[in-house]
């Protein structure tokens, strides 16, 4: 009889202690803040998603100081912070997973562990939509620019790439190659970084909407994995860093930087970080960084034409300084040792799938630069 009122009074008492557990975990101070921050988040993405204008001014004007904090923060640091974080993941998950087994066994450790890994997806998916998500949302880059974008003729894209091509040919006598027939930049990537800013800060007279602040590209250390992902950077929202795969050649380089910058600047849609990091090299007045900008946008012009007129695309491609062809030469041998690569498909599906999330054509919306392209030259002579 006593063994069972005293098994009688335990559960007595234990059920208000579990309801007490509950309310102590949907009332927990972080994880209460951190899920209404989230809550605030999704509201401001639906709202960018209906409105445009309101992306414009979020991203702008309130993002945009949260982006600049972060890229201010973490750029005198002379290696990526998010290439470590990344690497140190797998050892960060078994300490977690030690610590979570060891929490479990405690009385209301499982409640402590859920709210932990709550607040922390909260506060991650608050940080995101605070610095970048709403950057998908805002007006097209080609209005914000004054420009039209539309669907472009076989002709105009033959007189775009016959532009950029007149460019690269104009610049190559001032660029050095080597015997493998790559160009050499002939700075650091500080000094590149610092050029590219100085770049940025030009076209900001001109488009207040993009950022004027002084920041370094990081290199990646793992550069080669990053090839074989088919990746020439990455910029990374949580760390507000611009990432730069160095094992590509090094015309790509300041273009690809640009590209990752213009990220850090709130440009999101790939096609239009491909325009801006272009429009930037073209404001620079170092050959080098022209000669990137105006041969990167030339390939996916090419390769567009290619589909569309194929004579042109000879006639423009054998039209090319042979210094230059030599380049492209160089490329396509290199790249064939990564060209087929599984794990280069199944980051393409993961990015894809990423980007049509964000309402955008998923990786095809890279080479929509195309378009963009051809409006600017477009407009340029309408302009004369």
């Amino acid at each position: 009889m006593k063994e069972s009122t005293e098994n009688k009074q335990e559960t007595t008492v234990g059920e208000p202690g579990e309801n007490a557990s509950f309310a102590r975990f949907f009332f927990r101070p972080v994880l209460f803040v951190s899920a209404g921050l989230a809550l605030l988040s999704l509201l401001l993405r639906i709202i960018a998603a209906r409105s445009p204008a309101f992306a414009d001014f979020f991203t702008d004007h309130i993002a945009s100081v949260f982006r600049m904090l972060l890229a201010k923060l973490t750029s005198p640091l002379p290696f990526s912070l998010a290439e470590t974080l990344i690497l140190l993941s797998p050892f960060l998950l078994i300490a977690f997973l030690v610590v979570a087994w060891e929490k479990l066994s405690r009385r209301g450790g499982f409640l402590r562990m859920i709210s932990l890994l709550l607040s922390v997806s909260f506060l991650l998916y608050t940080f995101f939509v605070f610095t970048f998500a709403c950057g998908y949302r805002t007006s097209t880059i080609d209005r914000r620019l004054g420009m039209e974008k539309r669907a472009v003729s076989a002709e105009e894209l033959s007189e775009t790439a016959k532009k950029l091509a007149a460019e690269v040919n104009r610049l190559s006598p001032d660029i050095v190659y080597t015997d493998t027939g790559f160009s050499v930049m002939p700075y650091s990537l500080d000094e590149m970084s610092e050029k590219l800013c100085g770049a940025y800060a030009s076209l900001h007279l001109r488009y207040p909407f993009l950022q004027s602040f002084r920041t370094r590209v990081k290199p990646v250390a793992f550069s080669v994995a990053m090839s074989y992902l088919h990746t020439t950077g990455i910029y990374f929202p949580l760390t507000g860093e611009a990432n730069l795969n160095i094992d590509f050649p090094d015309y790509s380089l300041p273009y690809t930087a640009a590209h990752e910058l213009s990220h850090q600047r709130g440009v999101s849609r790939e096609d239009e970080a491909n325009f801006i990091g272009f429009l930037v090299c073209m404001e620079s007045s170092d050959p080098y960084i022209r000669y990137s900008g105006a041969l990167g946008v030339l390939e996916y012009v090419l390769n567009a034409l290619y589909g569309a007129d194929a004579s042109s695309y000879r006639e423009i491609y054998l039209s090319l300084d042979p210094a230059v062809q030599g380049e492209l030469r160089a490329y396509a041998a290199f790249f064939e040792k990564y060209r087929e690569s599984s794990a280069a498909a199944a980051s393409e599906a993961i990015n894809d799938s990423y980007l049509r999330y964000q309402g955008t054509e998923g990786t095809k919306s890279y080479g929509m630069v195309v378009d963009l392209a051809v409006a600017y030259f477009c407009a340029q002579e309408t302009a004369k």
